[in-house]
Protein backbone atom coordinates (compact mmCIF):
# COMPACT_ATOMS: atom_id res chain seq x y z
CA UNK A 1 0.00 0.00 0.00
CA UNK A 2 1.40 3.43 -1.02
CA UNK A 3 1.91 5.86 1.58
CA UNK A 4 0.39 8.81 1.98
CA UNK A 5 2.39 12.14 1.44
CA UNK A 6 2.44 14.92 4.30
CA UNK A 7 0.37 17.76 2.89
CA UNK A 8 2.84 20.67 2.45
CA UNK A 9 2.28 22.96 5.44
CA UNK A 10 -0.28 26.30 4.71
CA UNK A 11 2.27 29.45 4.45
CA UNK A 12 0.58 33.08 5.31
CA UNK A 13 0.45 35.37 2.46
CA UNK A 14 3.75 37.38 1.49
CA UNK A 15 1.56 40.97 1.63
CA UNK A 16 -0.51 40.27 4.54
CA UNK A 17 -0.48 42.94 6.93
CA UNK A 18 0.25 40.27 10.13
CA UNK A 19 3.30 39.44 8.06
CA UNK A 20 4.41 42.85 7.93
CA UNK A 21 3.58 43.64 11.46
CA UNK A 22 5.61 40.45 12.45
CA UNK A 23 8.66 42.09 9.89
CA UNK A 24 8.70 44.98 11.59
CA UNK A 25 9.20 43.46 14.99
CA UNK A 26 11.91 41.77 14.13
CA UNK A 27 13.55 44.33 12.87
CA UNK A 28 12.80 46.34 15.47
CA UNK A 29 14.17 43.55 18.22
CA UNK A 30 17.28 43.16 16.45
CA UNK A 31 18.09 46.64 16.26
CA UNK A 32 17.80 47.17 19.50
CA UNK A 33 18.61 43.98 21.38
CA UNK A 34 20.64 42.19 18.94
CA UNK A 35 19.88 39.02 16.44
CA UNK A 36 19.45 36.59 19.54
CA UNK A 37 16.70 38.28 20.78
CA UNK A 38 15.02 37.58 17.65
CA UNK A 39 12.61 34.79 18.75
CA UNK A 40 8.98 34.01 18.18
CA UNK A 41 8.06 34.46 21.65
CA UNK A 42 10.17 37.90 21.44
CA UNK A 43 8.10 39.17 18.06
CA UNK A 44 5.09 38.01 19.05
CA UNK A 45 4.79 40.32 22.20
CA UNK A 46 6.39 43.30 20.69
CA UNK A 47 3.67 42.92 17.63
CA UNK A 48 1.39 42.19 20.06
CA UNK A 49 0.23 38.92 18.16
CA UNK A 50 0.65 35.38 19.20
CA UNK A 51 3.67 33.72 18.59
CA UNK A 52 2.45 30.76 17.05
CA UNK A 53 1.73 33.10 13.72
CA UNK A 54 5.50 33.48 13.00
CA UNK A 55 5.88 30.18 12.16
CA UNK A 56 2.80 30.41 10.07
CA UNK A 57 4.07 32.76 8.18
CA UNK A 58 7.38 31.94 7.73
CA UNK A 59 8.65 28.14 7.40
CA UNK A 60 12.19 28.40 9.76
CA UNK A 61 13.25 31.28 11.75
CA UNK A 62 15.88 31.39 8.80
CA UNK A 63 13.05 32.45 6.35
CA UNK A 64 12.51 35.07 8.85
CA UNK A 65 15.62 36.27 8.54
CA UNK A 66 16.33 36.29 5.16
CA UNK A 67 12.74 38.49 4.35
CA UNK A 68 13.94 40.94 7.40
CA UNK A 69 17.16 41.02 5.53
CA UNK A 70 15.24 41.42 2.15
CA UNK A 71 13.10 43.85 2.94
CA UNK A 72 15.00 46.20 3.75
CA UNK A 73 18.05 46.08 1.61
CA UNK A 74 15.64 46.26 -0.97
CA UNK A 75 14.43 49.82 0.66
CA UNK A 76 18.23 50.79 0.34
CA UNK A 77 18.83 50.26 -2.69
CA UNK A 78 15.80 51.86 -3.95
CA UNK A 79 16.71 55.07 -1.75
CA UNK A 80 20.41 54.78 -3.22
CA UNK A 81 19.03 54.57 -7.12
CA UNK A 82 16.56 57.98 -6.16
CA UNK A 83 19.16 59.94 -4.31
CA UNK A 84 21.56 59.26 -7.45
CA UNK A 85 19.26 59.90 -10.18
CA UNK A 86 20.28 62.00 -12.83
CA UNK A 87 23.56 63.46 -12.00
CA UNK A 88 25.16 62.14 -8.86
CA UNK A 89 27.64 63.92 -6.81
CA UNK A 90 30.16 62.80 -4.44
CA UNK A 91 28.69 64.40 -1.50
CA UNK A 92 25.42 62.97 -2.51
CA UNK A 93 26.87 59.48 -2.60
CA UNK A 94 28.87 59.89 0.66
CA UNK A 95 25.99 61.36 2.28
CA UNK A 96 23.68 57.75 0.85
CA UNK A 97 27.03 55.80 2.30
CA UNK A 98 27.54 56.79 5.84
CA UNK A 99 24.10 55.95 6.93
CA UNK A 100 25.71 54.44 10.44
CA UNK A 101 21.77 52.91 11.00
CA UNK A 102 22.38 51.01 7.88
CA UNK A 103 25.73 50.03 9.54
CA UNK A 104 24.48 48.73 12.64
CA UNK A 105 21.87 46.57 10.51
CA UNK A 106 24.39 45.18 8.65
CA UNK A 107 26.24 44.32 11.33
CA UNK A 108 23.61 41.92 13.24
CA UNK A 109 23.78 40.67 10.21
CA UNK A 110 27.00 39.75 9.69
CA UNK A 111 27.41 38.39 13.18
CA UNK A 112 24.34 36.07 12.16
CA UNK A 113 25.58 35.19 8.90
CA UNK A 114 28.28 33.62 10.53
CA UNK A 115 25.94 30.40 12.11
CA UNK A 116 23.44 30.41 8.89
CA UNK A 117 24.80 29.95 5.14
CA UNK A 118 21.47 31.04 3.69
CA UNK A 119 21.83 34.65 5.46
CA UNK A 120 25.65 34.72 4.18
CA UNK A 121 24.41 34.03 0.68
CA UNK A 122 21.81 36.51 1.07
CA UNK A 123 23.87 39.33 2.19
CA UNK A 124 26.58 38.17 -0.50
CA UNK A 125 23.76 38.85 -3.04
CA UNK A 126 22.76 42.50 -2.38
CA UNK A 127 26.15 43.75 -1.10
CA UNK A 128 27.48 42.95 -4.90
CA UNK A 129 23.91 44.59 -6.22
CA UNK A 130 24.54 47.64 -4.04
CA UNK A 131 28.29 47.69 -4.69
CA UNK A 132 27.46 47.75 -8.71
CA UNK A 133 25.30 50.83 -8.32
CA UNK A 134 27.41 52.79 -5.97
CA UNK A 135 30.32 51.82 -8.22
CA UNK A 136 28.52 53.26 -11.58
CA UNK A 137 27.10 56.51 -9.41
CA UNK A 138 30.77 57.22 -8.27
CA UNK A 139 32.28 56.64 -11.35
CA UNK A 140 30.06 59.26 -13.04
CA UNK A 141 30.20 61.80 -10.25
CA UNK A 142 34.29 61.31 -10.12
CA UNK A 143 34.00 62.11 -13.96
CA UNK A 144 31.87 65.09 -12.80
CA UNK A 145 34.00 66.91 -10.44
CA UNK A 146 36.92 66.32 -13.24
CA UNK A 147 38.67 63.65 -11.28
CA UNK A 148 40.50 61.30 -13.49
CA UNK A 149 40.71 57.64 -12.84
CA UNK A 150 43.82 57.07 -12.52
CA UNK A 151 44.58 59.48 -9.35
CA UNK A 152 41.37 57.88 -7.33
CA UNK A 153 39.86 54.67 -8.91
CA UNK A 154 36.71 54.76 -8.02
CA UNK A 155 36.29 50.79 -6.72
CA UNK A 156 39.50 52.12 -3.96
CA UNK A 157 37.21 55.31 -3.36
CA UNK A 158 34.02 53.34 -2.90
CA UNK A 159 35.38 50.63 -0.90
CA UNK A 160 37.52 53.65 1.64
CA UNK A 161 34.20 54.92 1.95
CA UNK A 162 32.04 52.24 2.48
CA UNK A 163 34.70 51.13 5.47
CA UNK A 164 34.52 54.51 6.88
CA UNK A 165 30.85 54.34 7.93
CA UNK A 166 30.97 50.78 8.68
CA UNK A 167 33.76 50.97 11.42
CA UNK A 168 32.29 54.03 12.59
CA UNK A 169 28.57 52.14 12.73
CA UNK A 170 30.58 49.16 14.55
CA UNK A 171 32.65 51.59 16.89
CA UNK A 172 29.22 53.60 17.98
CA UNK A 173 27.53 50.09 19.05
CA UNK A 174 30.28 49.81 21.67
CA UNK A 175 29.85 53.15 22.81
CA UNK A 176 33.30 54.50 20.90
CA UNK A 177 32.80 57.37 19.03
CA UNK A 178 36.80 59.16 19.60
CA UNK A 179 38.09 60.41 16.37
CA UNK A 180 34.35 60.26 14.43
CA UNK A 181 33.54 63.78 13.92
CA UNK A 182 37.04 64.34 13.15
CA UNK A 183 37.21 61.50 10.23
CA UNK A 184 33.40 63.18 8.87
CA UNK A 185 34.70 66.97 8.55
CA UNK A 186 38.43 65.50 6.72
CA UNK A 187 36.46 64.15 4.40
CA UNK A 188 33.73 66.51 3.64
CA UNK A 189 36.63 68.86 3.73
CA UNK A 190 37.88 66.96 0.25
CA UNK A 191 34.18 66.97 -0.66
CA UNK A 192 34.30 70.32 -0.63
CA UNK A 193 37.28 70.77 -3.06
CA UNK A 194 36.07 68.05 -4.96
CA UNK A 195 33.08 70.28 -5.54
CA UNK A 196 35.07 72.56 -6.86
CA UNK A 197 37.44 71.16 -9.26
CA UNK A 198 40.14 71.49 -6.89
CA UNK A 199 41.81 67.60 -6.06
CA UNK A 200 43.53 67.06 -3.03
CA UNK A 201 47.74 67.61 -3.14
Amino acid sequence: MARSETPARRIGAADSRTRAQLLDAAEALLLEEGYAAVTSRRIGGKAGLKPQLVHYYFRTMDDLFVEVFRRRAEQNLAHFDEGVAGAPTLRRIWDLTADIGSATFLIEFVALANHRKAIRAEIKRYAERFRAAQLAALETALDGAGIPEDEVPPIVALVLMTGVSQIMGIERSLGVKAGHDDTVAFVEALLDRAGNDVLPD
